[in-house]
């Protein structure tokens, strides 16, 4: 029996230590995990273009608004909406008729002025007649004259003429139609759109911006034609094939709006753009020897954006950044930085001054 009980004792022994004995053994308390590995990157300096963008409506070189200098009926209409037209062609013809009976009794006046004149002369000579008649009809037969040209001037403005080029806009007034230079709106519009006209504003901490990137000439002021070709985007999301140059920036700023109104201006010789248009002007920055700093890299502390630098030891350390402006990727500084820094480039919000971090290239 006692062999039995020891025999019994020992196979549990040996049951609890196979079962028990592949147990691993637990960490010590308070070990240090590893540095966590997160991607680095190092800073090198590049030349970086950078593009505002500005709301645009856009203008023909000229868009010139026919008005009657005269009233009358519309008598003849020479052109169509849309039509291409030429300096000096004939567009409209008013009624003369009551302008050619003001000038036929115009006509007669002059001619009753004029024999008054002739008259006097040789009653004058022979001293019948003092010269001061003579020279009042002289006055009056002037006047008549006058008056005459008057009216055969208005005769001629009844033929209406384009003074440009271009193209017709809306006639909104038909035959038959009365028409004064008092009326409401033009006859039609002629618009010169082989060069259109993009204006566009800007508040005053753009402009500057912009001053601070154009060249400038010996004066120091801004030297418009060494200044950056711009782009224009057109209404249907598509860039214009032609770039456009800055032509114009009023430095005088709107003390209602806060803003100033600039022109850039783009060829036009497939008539693709129309005078009315809208889009948007892109406006290249160049800065040199710069850097670009990936938004996912940067912590913000009290309004500061800051990034993470990896020192020799890789313990990280933070740094504040001196922005120049913002990009889609991130954000521009020029110094502040040696060439060749490397900084983190992701999980730097878990990041704290004098962390080690496994550096992954």
């Amino acid at each position: 029996m006692k062999k039995l009980s020891i025999i019994g004792v020992l196979s549990a022994g040996l049951l609890l230590s196979s079962c028990f004995g592949t147990t691993p053994t637990a960490p010590a308390a308070g070990a240090t995990p590893p540095p966590p590995s997160l991607k680095v990157s190092e800073l090198k300096k590049q030349d970086l273009t950078v593009y505002n963008e500005f709301s645009t409506t856009l203008e023909g070189k000229q868009n010139v608004e026919i008005w009657p200098k005269v009233a009358g009926f519309v008598q003849e209409v020479y052109v169509e909406e849309g039509q291409k037209i030429k300096k000096g062609q004939p567009l409209f013809k008013l009624e003369t008729q009551t302008l050619n009976q003001d000038a036929n009794a115009a006509k007669a006046s002059v001619n009753v002025a004029q024999v008054e004149v002739d008259k006097l002369k040789p009653l004058v000579e022979k001293g019948i007649i003092s010269e001061v008649q003579l020279e009042t009809a002289k006055a009056q037969l002037a006047q008549a004259q006058a008056n005459y040209q008057s009216v055969a001037s208005n005769i001629g403005y009844s033929r209406i003429t384009s003074p440009v080029d271009g193209y017709i806009g809306e006639i909104p007034f038909k035959i038959g139609a009365l028409v004064s230079s008092a009326m409401g709106q033009p006859l039609t519009t002629v618009s010169d759109v082989s060069e259109v006209r993009a204006y566009f504003s800007m508040n005053e901490k753009e402009l500057l911006k912009l001053k601070e990137s154009m060249p400038k000439n010996d004066k120091n002021t801004l030297d418009m034609e060494k200044a950056p070709k711009v782009s224009l985007i057109m209404i249907n999301g598509e860039e214009y094939a032609e770039k456009g140059k800055i032509a114009m920036i009023n430095t005088i700023i709107n003390s209602t709006t806060g803003s100033v109104t600039a022109r850039a201006d783009f060829d036009n010789k497939n008539n693709l753009l129309s005078s009315g248009s809208t889009g948007k002007i892109k406006i290249p920055t160049v800065y040199t020897g710069a850097y670009e700093i990936p938004q996912t890299a940067t912590v913000d502390l009290q309004g500061k954006k800051l990034v993470y630098v990896v020192k020799d030891d890789n313990t990280v350390t933070t740094m504040p950044l001196d922005i120049i402006t913002t990009t889609q990727n991130g954000f521009i500084v020029e110094k502040g930085f040696e060439e060749g820094t490397t900084i983190v480039l992701e999980g730097v919000s878990k990041l704290k001054d004098g962390m080690a971090i496994s550096p992954v290239k």
